[in-house]
Parts: C-alpha cells; sequence; structure tokens
C-alpha cells in the first residue's frame, strides 16, 4: 500500500510539480482517523497538501524564497468535514439534509439515493413519482419502479438521484471505462498570450483575482483554499439561486460575494466586465451552461486572454454521462463506495464515507491545479483550462487501497477537534468557530483576511490591486 508520500508525490508530478519540492513537505500522523475501510484521512491529507505545496511553490517564484509545508491528518480530515464543526454563536449546525433526501429501496430490490436539498430537485422527483414530498409516500410510489429506470427518469426530468451499485457494476459502464482513459486532473493550453508578471504582495496569492462561480462543497472549497494563500476571491452568485446557507457560511471565509443575474444582458454584461479583470475563473455549474451565455473556456480565453479557467464536473468531461448533475453523495453511492462500505459493516444496503471527501478532495485538487496553471502562464503566458471531477477523484482514492478493520475506527469527535483546531472570528452571521486551514506554510502562514458574509453582500467589482 503506497505511504502518504507516495501518494502526494504521485499528485504532485502528475501535474508538473518539481519532485524536490516535495523535500519540503512534512507529513503527519496516522490512518484511520474515522471510521472507513477506504482511505479517507489520507485522501484529504495529500490533497490538501499537494495545494499548499503550490502556494509554497508560487511563493518561491515570486519571491525566491523556499519554505515548509506541514499537514497533520487528523487536522486534515476535521477540514474535510469542516461544515459538521462549525458553530455560529455557538449553535452547532441544523439538519443537513431535506426531509425526503436519502436512501429508498425499489420495487426491483435495488437502492436509489435521491438528492433533494434545491426544491427544483425535490420537485422532479415528486413530478416522475406522482406523489408528495412526504418520505413514506416516495418510498411507496418507488416500489412501482425498477432502479435504474428511475434513475433514468428522474434525471430526465432534472432531478438528481443515484442507483447504488456495485464497484464492479459501474466499472463495466461506459462511463467508467471513459474515465479510465482521463488523468486525475487535465491541465490543458486553451489559447496564445503573453506572461503576466506576478503582482506586489506579502502572500503567495496576493493580488491574484479569483472568480467563484459555484455552489455546495467541492467548488467553495476551492475558493475557500485560494483565499487562505491571499487571493482576491469573489463569490458569484444569483439571487435567485438556491443555497444551502451552512456550507455558504462554512465556505464563505476570505471571500467577497455578489449577486449577478446572468439570465439579464445586464447581468451578462457585469460578469463579462469582471472576468476581463480576473486571473482565475473556478466554476462548478452544470456540464455547458456557462458556455450557453457565452463563459464557456474557450469564450473566457477570448474575453481575458491568459485566463485560467477550472471546469468542476460530477462525472467527468467524456463518456456518455460527462453532462449528468451529480454531487458527492450521489457519485460515492453511483460509482460503489456505498455499497462497498455497506458490505465491510456488513449491512444490507448503502453506507456513506464518513466525510463529503470526494467534495473536499476535489476542492483541494482544483485550488492545486488553478495555482500550477497559474505559475505556467506567469513563465510561458497562454490561456488555461484545468478540468476535475468528483468521480475520478473517487477513482483515485479507490486505487488508493483499502483498510482492514478500517470501520472499527472511533469517530473524530467534536472536542478532539475543537481543542486543536478551530478558530474564532467575527461574521456578518455572527460569530463563527470553525476549522482552521491544515496546511502550514513556514514562512507565508494560510489566513482568511475577509470574514463570512451573507450572499450578495459585496458590488459586482474587484478589490483595488495594492
Amino acid at each position: 500500500m503506497q505511504s502518504p508520500a507516495d501518494i502526494l508525490k504521485g499528485i504532485w508530478t502528475s501535474v508538473g510539480g518539481d519532485p524536490v519540492a516535495l523535500e519540503r513537505v512534512r507529513l503527519t500522523g496516522e490512518e484511520p482517523q474515522i471510521p472507513s475501510s477506504f482511505r479517507v484521512a489520507v485522501a484529504g491529507q495529500t490533497t490538501i497538501a499537494a495545494a499548499g505545496l503550490a502556494a509554497a511553490e508560487i511563493w518561491r517564484l515570486r519571491s525566491g524564497e523556499a519554505q515548509d509545508v506541514h499537514v497533520d491528518t487528523r487536522h486534515a480530515v476535521a477540514e474535510c468535514r469542516s461544515e459538521r464543526y462549525l458553530r455560529l454563536d455557538d449553535k452547532p449546525p441544523p439538519p443537513a439534509w431535506d426531509a425526503i433526501a436519502g436512501v429508498y429501496r425499489t420495487g426491483d430490490g435495488r437502492f436509489v439515493r435521491c438528492h433533494t436539498n434545491f426544491p427544483h430537485h425535490r420537485d422532479a422527483v415528486c413530478k416522475v413519482l406522482a406523489c408528495e414530498a412526504e418520505r413514506e409516500k416516495v418510498q411507496a410510489a418507488l416500489m412501482r419502479w425498477k432502479g435504474e429506470e428511475f434513475e433514468s427518469a428522474a434525471y430526465a426530468a432534472g432531478g438528481v438521484v443515484a442507483l447504488m451499485r456495485s464497484y464492479d457494476e459501474w466499472s463495466a459502464l461506459p462511463q467508467a471505462r471513459a474515465l479510465a482513459e482521463l488523468p486525475l486532473m487535465s491541465i490543458e493550453r486553451i489559447g496564445e498570450a503573453p506572461p503576466r508578471p506576478w503582482p506586489e504582495g506579502d502572500r503567495p496569492l496576493a493580488g491574484l483575482r479569483v472568480l467563484d462561480l459555484s455552489r455546495v462543497i467541492a467548488g467553495p472549497v476551492a475558493g475557500r483554499t485560494l483565499a487562505a494563500h491571499g487571493a482576491d476571491v469573489l463569490l458569484v452568485s444569483g439571487p435567485e439561486l438556491p443555497a444551502i446557507p451552512w456550507l455558504t457560511i462554512d465556505t464563505g471565509r476570505g471571500k467577497l460575494t455578489t449577486f449577478v443575474e446572468l439570465k439579464s444582458e445586464a447581468g451578462r454584461a457585469q460578469l463579462r466586465e469582471l472576468l476581463k479583470g480576473a486571473d482565475i475563473v473556478s466554476q462548478g455549474y452544470r456540464p455547458r451552461a456557462l458556455a450557453a451565455l457565452g463563459f464557456g473556456p474557450e469564450e473566457a480565453a477570448k474575453i481575458n486572454p491568459g485566463i485560467v479557467y477550472v471546469t468542476l464536473s460530477a462525472y467527468g468531461h467524456a463518456g456518455p454521462w460527462a453532462e449528468r448533475r451529480g454531487f458527492d453523495s450521489l457519485v460515492q453511492t453511483t460509482t460503489g463506495f456505498n455499497h462497498a462500505e455497506g458490505q465491510a459493516a456488513g449491512i444490507d444496503g448503502p453506507k456513506e464515507l464518513p466525510a463529503q471527501i470526494l467534495d473536499h478532495a476535489t476542492g483541494y485538487l482544483m485550488a492545486l491545479g488553478a495555482m500550477m496553471a497559474k505559475a505556467r502562464q506567469a513563465g510561458e503566458g497562454g490561456s488555461w483550462h484545468v478540468r476535475v471531477s468528483l468521480a475520478q477523484t473517487g477513482r483515485w482514492l479507490w486505487n488508493l487501497g483499502r483498510l482492514d478493520g478500517g470501520l472499527d475506527t472511533p469517530d473524530l469527535t467534536g472536542e478532539a477537534v475543537h481543542a486543536a483546531f478551530i478558530e474564532s472570528m467575527p461574521s456578518g452571521f455572527g460569530t463563527l468557530k470553525a476549522v482552521r486551514h491544515s496546511a502550514l506554510l513556514s514562512r507565508t502562514p494560510t489566513q482568511w483576511s475577509r470574514p463570512a458574509m451573507p450572499l450578495g453582500s459585496h458590488p459586482a467589482q474587484w478589490p483595488l490591486r495594492s
């Protein structure tokens, strides 16, 4: 089984990182840290370390000064569950899931998972099933369906659901075979532009402008990570877009936030102006949704030659599911994790991983890709497109191997986390207690210099560069 250092080396060198830089990384702690048969803690630790190392390398490029990076396993896995440990005025988070979200049995004896936290997704499920949004009625209606047929019908209606598949079932699908041909992350040159000099600043990403067009966890975690290293991150949302308030608070640390209505020409003109001033765009919209509005990667590179454009998808950019919507919990279900974890636990049915690790690890990989592409831009010019997906991160996690007896690990309790890794800070919501960033850099410590604020709190403009 690969060591954490070897896993980090694999990530780092796959995106063109200098192997010599790995000598300045220290990975501490044991695995497992939380109950799972998968290497969840190490997945968090190594993706966070890779992003931290990218920030350290950018600082070296900017200042000539090398520095050390340290990531502890327990701190990393706590950060990969940061939404659980957040406290607002000492109050814990509300229930994470909508009343009808979760797992159901279907008429052919299979299991399906419904993701209904957004009202339009809940409405789509209820429309397909012709029932009210009550758990017992949803279950009764699903007994009249075969699992795979319901999955297809719900997606066609605009819902997001997943049939629980074994890993072998998933691996036999054309989508899994398409992913097997792709790297963990792709970084491609998509246009010509002169190199941009690094702006002035005393942190790795100081003066860099990041347009954050994402929601829920993975994309917002990427923006939060870039903000921790000094970037000016502007989260763009729409006044009508649904959001999950607790996640907005947790991942909003360090960011500015504004509303832009992309359905209007005036709003699209606003976004074009923001795009002209950006260095990095990070987006997790449904595949091709932004391209249809004129803001896909190639269009962005024409509007702003030299841009770094990061795209997150659920199932990858190739294959028949390339345009399929999805969330961490659904990708876990359909790609074999929930089936395998259930089997390891000896239960009949799905068992979730003990963290939204596909989301969090993918968020750190997005931040890594953004920084590595930005370093290339500064050195050789060009416009760049970075692509990552939850399913490809899952494929990578699966290939790290399994832990015998991992499910016997005691869970990481709130007290153990709060004693070591929590910081208190003001916000636009009240006093927050939240997990600090777990990549410790010796010369440019991470920090969020802006408080989390309610969506739309700031004007749709960039702060002045110092």
